[in-house]
């Protein structure tokens, strides 16, 4: 199976101003997103990676330039994983565009919905699954990384969860952190992480030790069983007389 680690980018001014950056170029990673870059780079710096894909746009870019460095690795750009293409919406405030007739559409049906002037998000999802299908069969057998937008991250992630476009807004997806599939040549899928930011290794086997309390429990109960036994007197094996049932109660 290929293994997909899905990256969103780090926080730029315009995700933090909430302000829809969509394609337009020179939209930097700030200072926070530097750190949360550098950061998901060494959370993934021990996994055996093959390949560093991004979106093009520079956000993206930089992001995956600590991964790929990290692992000696080249950043592959792949523009059909790029941004929603939000036409005549990129650029504005989002509490501008929550004004708007068709901002109703795109919360609660954004299958029917078209950006003015853009795409709308069942083309998005259609040329970014396309995409990672293509790039899965490249890398049969190895582990590589995509480094993209929330958007396209949340509509792979509902293609492959068999969510309905409606309904992909239910996932969430913080900047640097990491979702991960595995897609087998079969056609087999499976989900492995979503939006995690923790360490990326197998959890730790819990301790199997019962509590104390259990443990006194367990030692008292031994304890009664034992003075019981000394008490009865041997019955041929046939039940214990009546009068005895209650001297477990004491």
């Amino acid at each position: 199976m290929a293994t997909i680690i899905l990256v969103r980018h780090g926080e730029n001014d315009w995700s933090k101003n909430n302000k829809l950056a969509g394609w337009l170029p020179g939209v930097h990673l700030n200072e926070t997103g530097h750190r949360q870059a550098e950061a998901v780079a060494q959370r993934l710096a021990a996994l055996p990676i093959k390949a560093v894909y991004s979106s093009p746009l520079t956000r993206c870019v930089e992001t995956a330039a600590y991964i790929a460095d990290t692992h000696r690795l080249s950043v592959q750009h792949l523009e059909e994983i790029g941004e929603v293409r939000y036409g005549e919406w990129e650029g504005k405030k989002i509490s501008k565009l929550a004004r708007k007739p068709m901002w109703h559409a795109v919360q609660f049906f954004p299958s029917r919905a078209r950006f003015p002037g853009g795409e709308t998000l069942g083309e998005t999802q259609f040329r970014a699954v396309t995409a990672l299908e293509e790039t899965a069969a490249r890398h049969e057998k190895e582990m590589i990384v995509v480094v993209s937008h929330a958007d396209v991250i949340r509509l792979l992630l509902a293609h492959y969860l068999g969510v309905h476009i409606d309904l992909f807004q239910r996932l969430v997806i913080a900047p640097a952190s990491v979702s991960i599939l595995a897609l087998s040549p079969g056609g087999l899928v499976r989900v492995l992480r979503l939006n995690d930011d923790g360490p990326l290794h197998a959890p730790t086997t819990p301790d199997a030790k019962p509590p104390k309390d259990k443990k006194k429990n367990k030692k008292k109960q031994s304890a009664l069983v034992a003075e019981e036994t000394t008490r009865r007197p041997a019955d041929n094996g046939r039940e214990p007389p009546a009068a005895l049932a209650g001297d477990e109660e004491e």
